[in-house]
């Protein structure tokens, strides 16, 4: 059966690639429209990811029948309580009518429709850079689940129906957080960007099998300079290919994101969060509901994970420094010290971009240790993941600015008494960097004599102030993951594993409290 007006076939509809429908609906239905091709901008490196139509919508775009707008870069995400609901985000190539989500207990049976909100983001053009652009982002949020329990689910508007037998294959799941704490998985990185790499980190990350993934910032790299100013090369075009990478994983596994710096897409407003706010769905922050998509927590079984915007904090790009006014630090005060306080939560983890401690090209950021790290040390934070750096580094315990205790490989610490591990997890999968000069990888099966490190960390204003150090512990020049086993019960503990892309371990140790 073809698709009426338009005579795409439903079969063909669905092997079509964005870039071809696009095209498509370019030549038949949108005749005067103009197409950006992100996949030439990538550089071709991932077949069958498309791009955004050009310009703002005209009365071309509504009269495109439904039936030939294919929902692509589906993307979950927790909300308030990852137990009882869940958070479902994706793309359409075009304007749609009623979006919705159908879910249900069985992919034969997706009896519980959901309204969904659409979302147009709007790119103005750059003179003699690229054309104006139009995306449109749909979200809905389901509530009133089953802690524990499987659910299958399908998104569709007017003209789609995900239960269609042409479109049942895109039906998919998601499990939602247990009612008691038990044993789980979360893995974690950030850089990602798109890429072959990062295609296949994210092959290692399904294989972890995780509850859900933590991602430390620089997302997907549309803004190439990450200055957070007008002035950075800027392709929206790329969260396309971005969404249809991760799409295999994403549309089941929660995708918890920050903001790094290259998130600050300078041409949306607030504080060039806009793009992020339209394409993703995350929980709200008790100070700034609407405006910092990248600060929040949630709790899953024992252990609370709270997100940071450390723009707000950072010396080394100071775009957005300052921009909630100290609202987000007294936020993350109160956080830390309700959660330390909350029954049944064992372990606090806190991830954001910048770094607190490393010793690769971007270093440490003086902001970060200023206004946060008496924070960590006060609530007595059991792990910080952050990104920025595109290598994996990993320190002893740190306490008061100095090693608490030295956490070899397979090493285990005491928060109460050692201080907090701090783990740069940067190697999602853009261009790798290096360690100074001389300094070599040391990491598990190649364990190299441990010494100081020179290195520095940014100052206010932009300086530098050398450092050598002898808290970088574990380092690895290569793209990897985190991978962390939570379990809970009489002996609670955070066993912290590092992956290699080819799944090998370069990296583990554990934290256990007051053991």
């Amino acid at each position: 059966m073809e698709t009426p007006d338009v005579g795409i076939p439903h079969p063909l509809a669905e092997r079509l690639s964005m870039a071809e429908q696009y095209e498509y609906l370019r030549t038949r239905v949108l005749p005067r429209r103009t197409l950006v091709t992100a996949g030439a901008v990538a550089g071709g490196l991932l077949a069958g990811c498309g791009t955004a139509s050009a310009g703002r919508p005209d009365p071309a775009t509504s009269r495109a029948p439904g039936s030939a707008v294919l929902p692509f870069g589906r993307h979950l995400a927790f909300g308030s309580d990852p137990r009882t609901g869940m958070r479902i985000s994706w793309q359409v190539p075009s304007a749609v009518k009623r979006p919705y989500v159908r879910v249900g207990l069985r992919p034969d049976d997706l009896g519980h429709r959901v309204a969904a909100e659409l979302r147009p983001l709007h790119t103005p053009a750059a003179q003699g850079v690229r054309p104006a652009l139009e995306q449109y982002y749909v979200h809905a949020a389901v509530a009133g689940l089953t802690p524990g329990t499987t659910y299958y689910y399908g998104v569709g508007h007017d003209g789609w129906d995900p239960t269609a037998s042409a479109h049942r294959a895109a039906i998919t799941s998601f499990r939602t957080a247990p009612a008691r704490p038990g044993r789980f998985v979360f893995t974690a990185f950030g850089d990602q960007g798109v890429s072959r790499a990062a295609h296949a980190n994210d092959d290692v990350l399904l294989r972890q099998k995780p509850a859900f993934h933590l991602h430390a910032g620089d997302i997907c790299y549309a803004d190439a300079n990450g200055t957070g100013r007008k002035s950075d090369g800027y392709d929206p075009a790329f969260w396309d290919l971005f969404l249809k990478q991760n799409e295999p994983v994403a549309r089941s596994v929660p995708w918890m994101v920050t903001t790094g710096n290259h998130d600050m897409e300078a041409w949306y407003s607030p504080d060039g969060y806009g793009g992020q706010l339209a394409r993703f769905s995350l929980p709200e922050t008790g100070f700034d509901p609407h405006g910092t998509p990248g600060a929040y927590a949630f709790t899953y079984g024992n252990a609370a994970f709270v997100a940071l915007d450390a723009n707000d904090v950072s010396y080394e790009i100071p775009a957005n420094l300052g921009h909630t006014g100290g609202r987000q630090t007294a936020w993350l005060d109160r956080t830390l010290r309700r959660l330390r306080a909350t029954h049944g939560i064992d372990f606090l983890v806190v991830f954001f971009h910048h770094c607190a401690y490393s010793t690769s090209q971007h270093a440490s950021d003086g902001g970060v240790r200023r206004e946060w790290l008496p924070l960590f040390a006060k609530h007595q934070v059991d792990l910080v993941i952050n990104g920025h750096n595109h290598v994996y580094e990993r320190t002893d315990a740190i306490r008061a600015g100095r090693i608490g205790r030295a956490v070899p490989v397979g090493g285990s610490t005491d928060p109460t008494r050692d201080g907090t591990v701090y783990v740069t997890a940067g190697g999602g999968g853009r261009d790798l960097y290096s360690f100074p000069s001389g300094v070599k990888d040391s990491y598990e099966g190649h364990v190299t004599r441990h010494g100081a490190v020179p290195t520095f960390v940014w100052g206010k204003g932009g300086g530098r102030a050398s450092e050598t150090v002898e808290w970088s512990r574990v380092r690895y020049t290569g793209f990897s993951l985190l991978s962390v086993e939570v379990r809970a019960g009489t002996s609670p503990r955070l066993a912290v594993s590092a992956l290699a892309q080819n799944g090998r371990r370069i990296d583990h140790f554990e934290v256990r409290r007051g053991r």
